[in-house]
């Protein structure tokens, strides 16, 4: 099975897991998946489970990416925050939807990678190296921010970083296990909090998050 034909399949077992917003699908069908794996792992891509890329990361199954992006209601221009580009995939997906996505990496090689293979694919999309605890205030306010590592806790800055009316997309709870997925609305003063169900991602590595916790 070639590239191509594996993508059509991801896309068809989406629509069977109840991903039917036809912007997200067309988003995901854009993006050549296999582009942001490991070379070992290019024949599985397009598999619906999460993948290694190396530094005890992961790249999110399909179903996963799907339902964060589907959470974030992206319109055309929106100012997108990712906490987390791994291999870029998700950021790519963001931008195909015509989102203007800022992301965030901990890891220097990994930052390395993904803004080299961006460019490489003609993804306009702002990279940074840092710790995302303090999300990128700068370019705040965002209408979307979407955190793709398991946290104990929302970062402070992050919500207030957030466009009135603005959504956050995260998963909370103990790494290395299952977390719940929840999206915050934020209305004025008021956190709308809705939980998206059980997911299982890397933990959120943090300076201030363990300032925090001690």
């Amino acid at each position: 099975m070639d590239e191509q034909e594996a993508q059509a399949r991801m896309i068809a077992l989406l629509k069977e897991q109840g991903i039917t917003d036809p912007r997200v699908l067309q988003a995901m069908a854009a993006v050549p998946r296999h582009l942001f794996v490991p070379d070992g792992y290019v024949e599985v891509a397009y598999g619906d489970f999460a993948l290694p890329i190396g530094h005890q990361q992961t790249i999110s199954q399909p179903y996963i990416v799907a339902l964060m992006t589907k959470a974030l209601e992206i319109s055309p221009g929106d100012r997108v925050l990712e906490i987390g580009t791994g291999s870029g995939y998700q950021a790519a997906v963001l931008a195909e939807l015509g989102a203007d996505v800022y992301t965030i990496e901990r890891i220097p090689a990994l930052y390395e990678e993904a803004k080299i293979r961006l460019q490489a694919l003609g993804y306009q999309v702002h990279c940074k190296q840092g710790d995302g605890y303090e999300g990128w205030p700068e370019f705040a306010p965002y209408d979307g921010i979407i955190v793709t590592a398991a946290a104990p806790e929302v970062p402070s800055p992050l919500l207030e970083q957030l466009a009135d009316g603005g959504r956050l997309v995260i998963p909370l709870g103990a790494g290395y296990g299952y977390q719940n997925l929840w999206k915050i609305v934020k209305e004025g003063e008021t956190l709308h909090k809705m939980n998206l169900g059980s997911v299982a991602f890397v933990p959120f590595v943090s300076r201030q998050l363990r300032r925090r916790q001690s």
